[in-house]
């Protein structure tokens, strides 16, 4: 790479800088953080979203946790050396003055090292603020061009390339850093932002240098998924690609890429262990409650890209005292595939118009003709909720078609709902229960939308219209997430309504039948133990009852469970289905009954590092199996959440249609195809 390259890369690096400390202004505004320093060091401030705030508030919280254990294990020992914290590439970070007010540093030191630009402007920062000032006590600054930007008794800021270790070393040598005192080095999005070789020499360097230190660093890994690939394209399209992800795609890889390097011992976990075992419930729940919140799919997909990681140096600091071994967090690995499904994108014009959309719900309206309406995605080039129905139709044995219709007529039009659910009653007509406009906002109402074929019975020519069911009042389904299955009592047809989430209720447990005939709500005898609550969880029609799987539950962690809504001759009752071996938990997935077998398909987990394809539940048996989704026919990356999925029993084919998500800072995925998955060596099995 030439010296121009370089500084155009440098030049994006540090625009990263700048993104970041706008989100962590907008972080400590919206209460997640303690932190009245980020908006002095930080000119101007815009308000992040929700999603963004809890992807900054994990990474304060586990970098702090680390900082307090490293001075609580160091500070506290009688006689010992001042203890020192190096933080590489700090940018506008505020952690020396939030641990100087906290009274933190009365027996340790803070430096700093970022590019020289990065640190000139920083240090003129705290030299104009007041504020800043007064805690830094007496200081001095270096002349323009010199590498010591700010100095205090307690506080270094350096200008250097952290690519350039000699210079490194004796910036840091020359501003006092002690290499035999305990010391902690701070890599907070760092080493990934630097060749990999330049990192690994940073990372030896450190080890050689120091011989009782812990290094932390937080940053992205598993770039081969797909959520991994469309991080990996959004910060090469900022001119900062991601290095080293491929050499060190894991936590595990991580941790082998340190004790090979010199370091002693070493643990690293993704940041959904971090916040389910070193979190406190009762801070977690109020995390979860200072904002409207409805995208837990890119929540815990970006939890589970980054990692925190501490290596340490020397006997006093052991990784146990930075993250004690936890129970709270088990892995749960599917076992090993027992075969493959081959995905393939679906062929003739069934790709334009496009159903890139996601949240939107899809029925099978008769053989060949499958409808979608709702979600969010794309219409008219721009991203909103869409207003328009995709109807995909088959003209031949193997080819489909897509096209897009708008309701017509005097009655309702589409609201343009998320998270509902649309159930067939006919060829003619589908019954639209629940969703939400915003996540304050539910889609009260139910809709039913009657459908009236051209007499050539083209479906491009099909008309649809939106009329409104039930009294205007009717508020007994404010929810989305939901499930709407149909079963049969007294020989009559119902909708079972389960669970899902309110403005009022993170989760339901609840239920509602609906009397299909009369479109009235009415009480049905249920006995057994009622399962916990869930929303985002799948829903089947089986032998009369309803099969429910999966889901997340009241505390934000995706669940295993699997019941069955078994009929009897009072109604109907809970049963609780044994599996073996367990399934890993699972939400955000869609779900059919083949030959009796239960197909869980998609969908995020955060219990283990593989993606989920499709868990194969014999429900005879009560024995499963996983199935690896064969995706090298398809466009790449394929998100198999937020999506619906349509089978085709005769053919042995499930349609995957739509899906993906805002996927944190990064931008919205949608995937760009229907997709196909041949389900032919499930038969074979049998």
């Amino acid at each position: 790479m030439g010296p121009r390259s370089r500084e155009r890369r440098a030049g994006a690096v540090q625009s990263t800088n700048d993104s970041s400390a706008v989100s962590k202004t907008s972080l400590a505004a919206r209460g997640y953080v303690h932190d009245t320093f980020a908006a002095l060091l930080v000119p101007g401030t815009a308000r992040r979203a929700p999603l963004i705030h809890r992807g900054y508030y994990v990474r304060a919280r586990a970098v702090r946790h680390c900082v307090r254990a490293f001075l609580k294990g160091t500070c506290a020992v009688p006689g010992a050396p001042r203890a020192q914290i190096v933080s590489l590439g700090a940018g506008s970070d505020s952690l020396y003055f939030r641990l100087k007010t906290a009274g933190r540093l009365t027996r340790a030191a803070v430096w700093e090292v970022d590019f020289p630009d990065v640190a000139q402007r920083k240090a003129q920062r705290i030299r104009d603020t007041p504020e800043l000032c007064a805690l830094t006590g007496p200081f001095q600054s270096g002349d323009p061009g010199y590498t010591l930007c700010f100095e205090s008794s307690d506080y270094c800021i350096l200008g250097l390339d952290l690519r350039q270790l000699q210079r490194l070393d004796h910036a840091l040598g020359t501003a006092g850093l002690d290499a035999a005192a305990p010391t902690l080095l701070l890599a907070e999005a760092v080493l990934t932002y630097l060749e990999p070789d330049d990192a690994a020499a940073l990372i030896a360097w450190a080890a050689q240098r120091f011989s009782n230190a812990l290094f932390v660093v937080y940053e992205q890994m598993r770039p081969r998924d797909a959520f991994g690939e469309f991080m990996q394209q959004h910060f090469r399209q900022l001119n900062s690609p991601l290095h080293g992800l491929d050499r060190f795609p894991d936590a595990e890889a991580q941790q082998q890429r340190f004790l090979q390097a010199g370091w002693t011992a070493c643990r690293a976990m993704d940041m959904n262990e971090f916040y389910r075992c070193f979190l406190p419930a009762e801070e977690r729940r109020r995390v979860e409650n200072l904002e409207t919140f409805d995208e837990f799919e890119e929540w815990h997909l970006k939890c589970a890209h980054y990692f925190i990681l501490a290596a340490s140096r020397g006997d006093a600091l052991s990784q146990t005292l930075v993250f004690p071994p936890s129970e709270t967090f088990p892995r749960v690995d599917p076992p090993s595939p027992s075969g493959i499904f081959p995905a393939s994108v679906v062929t003739g014009d069934s790709q334009g118009p496009h159903l890139k959309r996601y949240g939107h719900a899809s029925v099978l309206l008769s053989p060949g003709l499958i409808l979608s309406a709702g979600g969010f995605g794309e219409q008219e080039g721009r991203h909103c909720r869409v207003r328009k129905f995709h109807l995909l139709s088959r003209y031949c044995d193997f080819e489909w078609k897509g096209n897009q219709i708008c309701s017509w007529g005097i009655g309702a039009q589409w609201d343009g709902r998320l998270y509902h659910t649309m159930t067939r009653l006919s060829d003619t007509q589908v019954l639209v229960l629940g969703g939400r406009l915003s996540p304050l906002t539910p889609a009260l109402g139910i809709l039913q939308l009657l459908f009236c074929k051209s007499e050539d019975n083209n479906p491009e020519d099909l008309n649809v219209t939106v009329t409104k069911v039930g009294p205007e009042e009717d508020s007994t389904l404010s929810c989305w997430r939901h499930s709407t299955t149909e079963v049969s009592y007294e020989n009559q047809r119902y909708l079972f309504v389960y669970g899902g989430r309110s403005v009022a209720e993170p989760v339901l447990r609840d239920w509602h039948f609906l009397h299909v005939g009369t479109m009235a709500w009415v009480r049905i005898p249920v006995e057994g133990e009622v399962p916990e609550g869930r929303h985002s969880h799948s829903a089947c029609s089986c032998q009369g009852g309803a099969l429910i799987a999966g889901g997340l539950g009241a505390s934000e962690e995706p669940l295993s469970s699997v019941f069955f809504l078994k009929p009897v001759s009072c109604g109907f009752i809970w049963e609780s289905i044994t599996i073996q071996p367990p399934i890993t938990p699972r939400y955000s997935h869609t779900a059919h009954v083949v030959n009796g077998k239960l197909l869980l398909v998609g969908g995020v987990w955060i219990h283990s590092s593989s993606v989920p394809g499709v868990t194969v539940i014999d429900l005879s048996t009560g024995l499963s199996f996983e199935y690896q989704i064969d995706t090298t026919c398809v466009p790449w990356p394929l998100m198999l959440h937020n999506h619906t999925s349509i089978l085709l029993p005769e053919e042995q084919q499930l349609l995957l249609l739509g899906g993906g998500g805002n996927c944190f800072s990064f931008g919205t995925y949608f995937n760009p195809c229907t997709v196909t998955l041949d389900l032919s060596s499930l038969s074979a099995r049998q």
